[in-house]
């Protein structure tokens, strides 16, 4: 019998009743279907009496959710794909996202095209389209302890609380030398990620398709400290100068404290996001109607004959 997944976001209505109806009509059609929401891929904050509090990255997918499910299906907002991915990124599950949120970036398709979308699924006639991920870790001690680790596929933000003030960090990308950046914290985005935080902080958008990661300052205090793309096959280092700790955010909902002598160590990780696509993905298409890419802000003038 084949397997299939439905992960959905459990606090919206449309969403919970949409996965009842899915799961109905799949099971009728012969198939085994998982159920489960996307609050298992949301990794929860440290607290100062608890600095960490994490998950290992292999145990995060639902019970039943394996690498013998051919597809799953999210129902949610950009959020809830998020923590999908985090979810089933090492079963190498495809994943095809529905969006019953706002700006769905994220999203492949709507709730109001589903049934052609399912008739698509089972019938497998579709793309994959992988997308690299990051792996986030946190070392402490002089023994190079992994004390908390996360799969990213849009951000890791590191940064003080509770105000926000001037950091200084020590910063190793790949065997370069290192550099010294001062700011109220630096982002590593993937390119997914290049149209998220990231963006909002002045750095580049970056096609999917490209193999880099970028590093960006946020309100640096230097003109010269400005967003860096590099290769994604270089791992980045960062050393926290600071005498008090920060706080590390992975995808906007995760997160954990960094001590002054702990270390990040962010590259790129074996796992990939794979996203179900039923059309070609026409990224510029996509800039253009999510975030007005490319759309005329001025009227442009016409030849008029003056009398």
């Amino acid at each position: 019998m084949p397997k299939a997944g439905i992960i959905y976001n459990d606090i919206k209505p449309v969403a919970c009743r949409v996965a009842d109806e899915l799961k109905d009509k799949l099971t009728a059609c012969g198939w085994d279907v998982c159920l489960a929401t996307g609050v298992g891929g949301i990794l929860g904050y440290s607290q100062p009496d608890r600095p960490l509090c994490h998950t290992p990255i292999t145990q995060l997918a639902p019970p039943g959710f394996d690498q013998d499910m051919g597809f799953a299906i999210v129902l949610g907002g950009d959020g809830t794909v998020l923590s999908a991915f985090r979810q089933i990124a090492p079963w190498n599950i495809p994943l095809l996202t529905v969006n019953t949120g706002h700006m769905g970036f994220l999203t492949e398709t709507y709730i109001n095209q589903l049934p052609h979308a399912i008739e698509r699924l089972t019938t497998e006639n579709y793309e994959i389209e992988e997308r690299a991920m990051l792996s986030v870790q946190v070392f402490r001690g002089d023994e190079d302890a992994l004390v908390w680790e996360a799969l990213c596929l849009n951000e890791m933000v590191l940064h003080r609380e509770p105000l926000t003030s001037m950091c200084h960090f020590e910063i190793e990308v790949g065997k370069h030398a290192p550099v010294d950046i001062a700011a109220d914290g630096v982002i590593v985005s993937t390119p997914t990620g290049s149209t998220a935080y990231s963006l909002s902080a002045g750095g580049p958008v970056i096609a999917p398709g490209v193999s880099v990661l970028q590093l960006v300052p946020i309100c640096p205090h230097s003109l010269a400290s400005r967003a860096l793309v590099f290769a994604d096959s270089e791992p980045v280092t960062i050393y926290p100068a600071n005498p008090s700790r920060l706080v590390m955010v992975v995808d906007g909902n995760a997160g954990c404290y960094v001590l002054p002598d702990d270390r990040v160590r962010v590259l790129r990780s074996p796992y990939s996001a794979r996203f179900i696509r039923l059309r070609d993905n026409e990224f510029f298409h996509v800039l253009r109607e999510k975030l007005g890419w490319g759309l005329p802000h001025i009227a442009k003038p016409t030849s008029v004959e003056l009398p």
